[in-house]
């Protein structure tokens, strides 16, 4: 049994049990929740091994409620009524952070569900980021880019050959240390569960076979602002594009199920009056997912720069959003229709913005710290302020501030 590795949303959770009376944490599966809840629960009732418990929630609720607190309930979503059982707990007990629950999918919205404002805050969990991991010194925190500190200029450990791995294996903390092969084995499995008996049970039949082409079609599609209505014609190839209904009842299942997290567009006002692009750019929840989609690893990966260069961004976007999460910040995307774009858009709340371009080749930051200040430029800054920090992400490297004031990023040495 591993150690348990700290994460970013341990801090998040301890800040939140201090405020409300019970949490909420979702996330895909095996991304660590119930590890992370567990750390800090005295009682915990796991409604996916425990029978007992779960005839309990109709036969003696108020059994469930006598252990000692925090009391987690891990995968709520298979009792979904102890929703309401725990709302009326926290009411009655006027305390903080006694109850913990942890979802690996999100139950349609339902009218006898009371709304949990005021009594349940919501945490989301990703994959490790590679820091949390362990392949990330961590060198660059995030939090003092948004500052406006100057970091050290530190290099990364990680080689290109390293960040293929990564790619391929992921953040999920299970496999985090796997051999590449063994990690694609439970990555295969787990996309096999997904599509064969999470999927299933969440409401009417899906055809399997357009579900594993709807996966393979969002994976070729990572890092890209592809509509609904073109994965429609990949996913349905000769025989036309199928229903738009079909398509959207697909996203939303694996929207439930957490495991895709797109980039909506950033829409801010602009000096010039081009037209800006409002379609999402398409990631997975973690870069793994899209490799293991297509049924490829780090030997295909290496003979194709350019699709690596998608998954390498889409590696990024994730621990950028890591980070961005306990200052209540959002990652967008943003760009127009003369073809311009930025990666990442980290907005914070108080107006604090930031922008990051993501770059396979160090050999392309030149024009991406000018793409980045071109951009900076166009944003109106008496709506939105100065951007707090431009930055590129990048393989490998030393990181450091240029001097146009864009800083140089290795993904290796980003941390919180």
């Amino acid at each position: 049994m591993c150690s348990y590795r700290p994460r970013v949303a341990d801090g998040e959770l301890a800040h939140l049990r201090r405020a409300l009376g019970a949490i909420l944490i979702e996330g895909p599966k095996a991304c660590g929740k119930t590890e992370t809840a567990s750390q800090v629960a005295r009682t915990v009732i796991q409604f996916d091994k425990d029978d007992t418990a779960r005839a309990q929630v109709s036969l003696d609720p108020d059994a469930l409620f006598t252990g000692e607190p925090p009391i987690l309930f891990d995968e709520w979503q298979l009792e979904p009524t102890i929703w309401n059982r725990v709302r009326r707990q926290v009411d009655d007990r006027h305390a903080k952070g006694e109850f913990i629950l942890t979802g690996s999918s999100r139950p349609r919205d339902d009218a006898s569900r009371h709304s949990g404002a005021g009594r349940f805050a919501v945490l989301r969990m990703r994959p490790m980021s590679l820091f949390e991991s362990g392949h990330s010194n961590g060198s660059v925190s995030f939090a003092a880019l948004l500052s406006g500190e100057r970091q050290p200029g530190v290099g990364t450990h990680l080689t290109f050959t390293d960040l293929l791995k990564r790619i391929v294996v992921g953040g999920w903390p299970e496999i985090i240390d796997w051999a590449e092969e063994d990690a694609r084995s439970w990555l295969n499995g787990y996309l096999d569960q997904i599509v064969e008996t999470d999927i299933p049970a969440m409401g009417p039949r899906r055809n399997p076979r357009n579900l594993r082409r709807l996966l393979a079609s969002l994976a070729r599609s990572v890092g890209q602002p592809v509509k609904l209505s073109e994965l429609a014609r990949d996913v349905g190839g000769d025989a036309g594009p199928i229903a738009h209904e079909t398509i959207t009842g697909y996203i939303d299942a694996l929207e439930r199920l957490r495991l895709i997290d797109d980039s909506e567009a950033w829409r801010p006002h602009m000096r010039s009056r081009t037209r800006l692009r409002a379609a999402p750019v398409r990631y997975f929840v973690d870069p793994s997912l899209g490799p293991a989609a297509l049924g490829i690893g780090s030997a295909e990966l290496r003979a194709d720069p350019r699709a690596t260069g998608f998954h390498f961004e889409a590696l990024a976007i994730r621990d950028l959003r890591i980070f961005a999460q306990p200052h209540r910040g959002t990652v967008e995307s943003w760009r127009d229709s003369n073809g311009n774009d930025v990666d990442a858009i980290v907005s914070i709340r108080d107006n604090k913005w930031a922008a990051f371009e993501v770059k396979l080749n160090p050999r392309d930051v030149d024009a991406a710290a000018a793409s980045l200040l071109r951009f900076a430029a166009n944003v109106d800054r008496d709506r939105h302020g100065e951007p707090a920090a431009l930055g590129v992400i990048t393989s490998t490297g030393a990181a450091g501030r240029r001097d146009d004031g864009v800083h140089v990023i290795p993904v290796g040495c980003l941390g919180p």
